[in-house]
């Protein structure tokens, strides 16, 4: 489900609104050892399948960070936003990642407009995404990200 609006300013008229949810995404070893690479985070647990099955969730997972990159993704699936100049990531407010991401699992996000309020720089939006994997039981993450909209 995509939500299209004219431009950023329509934002304001859907606090509070859920925008849709992403399709399912699988998450490959492949993409978990190119995070790796680029973060340098090589823990075991992410890059080394054989030896995560003894480990404490029994499969590699994914680096939570590399959930939370998946961002900039999900708001272009579910969001269109026809005159727009630029969109900038501004941060995040939380991030929890509540539960692990096997490798081989399929993700999607729900994404809400939280909050948005116009500024001089832009559109400040407030989006919560919340990541789940396909059969499970809780969140694998929930963050709270700021984008800018000129």
């Amino acid at each position: 489900m995509t939500t299209t609006l004219d431009n950023p300013r329509a934002l304001l008229d859907l606090i509070g609104s859920e925008l849709g949810h992403t399709d399912w995404r699988e998450i490959t070893q492949e993409q978990v050892n190119r995070f790796a690479d680029a973060t340098g985070d090589h823990q075991w647990i992410h890059t080394d399948p054989v030896r995560a099955v003894e480990g404490p969730f029994g499969t590699a997972i994914a680096h939570g960070y590399l959930t939370l990159a998946l961002t900039p993704i999900a708001l272009a699936e579910v969001l269109t936003i026809e005159q727009l100049g630029a969109t900038l990531n501004y941060g995040a407010n939380k991030v929890r990642f509540p539960a692990p991401v096997p490798v081989a699992a399929k993700l999607r996000a729900t994404v809400t407009l939280t909050a948005a309020v116009e500024k001089p720089a832009g559109i400040e939006a407030v989006f919560t995404l919340t990541y789940e994997i396909q059969g499970g039981t809780r969140p694998v993450c929930v963050a709270e990200v700021v984008v800018v909209y000129r």
